[in-house]
């Protein structure tokens, strides 16, 4: 047994240590970052996501002071480009733009090295990705309720496409399916520029796409905006209800924001989540979002955290439903 008056010398010690240690810890969040720091995106450049990414890092560097430099990783859905993140030095330095395909690929895709949801730092989401259930003004129906009461009475004779397997379009028809109990055709596309132009000539009756690719031809009487798959109305479409209200609870939108490797030090989230939150403040980067057909969502790093894991377990149970195989 150590006299007690050695034990109190060590004890001293180690608590000035660890005392040291915290000092550090803070000045380093504090002369944080001092270097360019790296955005990683999971997807190819010149997309929806790649875009948006693009535009948050050139707002978040004039909030920094340092340079954000995007980096595209694609491929898988987005998991190799998470993968870079996840397993990276946890020093805010390598960031991820993370998106709605995270949460789904952990029921899609086999022998993922890493939990997504519990393996990376929340720091703040940037935006929504807002879907429109979209119909050819030819098909008789003029609302979610019509469009229900028609699948019901004519199970798989009605045809609703998306693009492909994973997307949130994709895995809205799905919940939609799930949730109103149809038995409805859903047809995948590679891509929304044929499934949109398929709608515009009547091969498809009805699709869920993103409000960019479709709002051009609703404002022009193309195509009709059935409903939005948001949880609330958006203003970019105004006066067009939501799948929500019909049925309750709805909600299939898809979203983009920043994460950081697991470890990465509180001080820094922290330093990046009020960067982020000026950012979103700027009516200008709002407006700019608005171009793209996307709305701001704005949550602190915790409450982020849950929205990523309720989003895994949502997509998972639907996932299930479909019937769909991890590839």
């Amino acid at each position: 047994m150590l006299p007690r008056r050695k034990f109190l010398h060590l004890a001293a010690g180690a608590a000035a240590a660890f005392g040291s240690l915290a000092a550090a810890r803070r000045a380093f969040a504090q002369a944080y970052p001092d270097r360019p720091v790296k955005l990683i995106v999971g997807f190819p450049a010149g997309g929806q996501i790649d875009i948006i990414a693009r535009v948050t890092a050139q707002w978040l560097s004039q909030q920094l002071g340092q340079s954000v430099v995007v980096e595209n990783r694609p491929g898988a859905s987005g998991t190799l480009g998470a993968e870079a993140v996840v397993n990276a030095p946890p020093d805010g330095y390598t960031l991820f733009f993370a998106a709605t395909s995270n949460a789904v690929s952990a029921s899609l895709i086999k022998n993922l090295s890493y939990d997504f949801a519990r393996d990376i730092a929340p720091v703040a989401p940037i935006n929504r990705i807002n879907l429109v259930l979209e119909t050819n003004p030819a098909f008789a129906v003029t609302s979610v309720a019509e469009l229900i009461a028609q699948a019901k009475a004519n199970p798989g004779k009605i045809d609703i496409a998306s693009p492909s397997l994973g997307t949130p379009p994709y895995m809205a028809v799905e919940l939609f399916k799930m949730m109103a109990g149809v038995d409805i055709v859903h047809v995948p596309y590679a891509g929304e520029g044929q499934m949109v132009t398929d709608l515009l000539g009547g091969q498809l009756k009805a699709a869920i796409g993103g409000i960019s690719s479709g709002i051009g031809h609703i404002r022009a009487g193309k195509l009709r905006a059935l409903a939005l798959t948001t949880a609330t109305r958006i203003d970019e479409l105004p006066g067009v209800p939501t799948i929500g209200e019909t049925l309750p609870g709805f909600d299939a939108s898809g979203w983009s924001g920043i994460v950081a490797p697991k470890a990465t030090p509180a001080g820094i989230v922290d330093k990046l989540y009020s960067a982020v939150r000026a950012v979103q403040a700027d009516p200008k980067f709002a407006a700019r979002l608005a171009d793209l057909g996307v709305s701001l969502l704005a949550m602190p790093p915790a409450e982020f955290g849950k929205f990523i894991a309720d989003e895994t377990v949502k997509w998972r149970e639907v996932v299930k439903f479909a019937g769909l195989k991890p590839q």
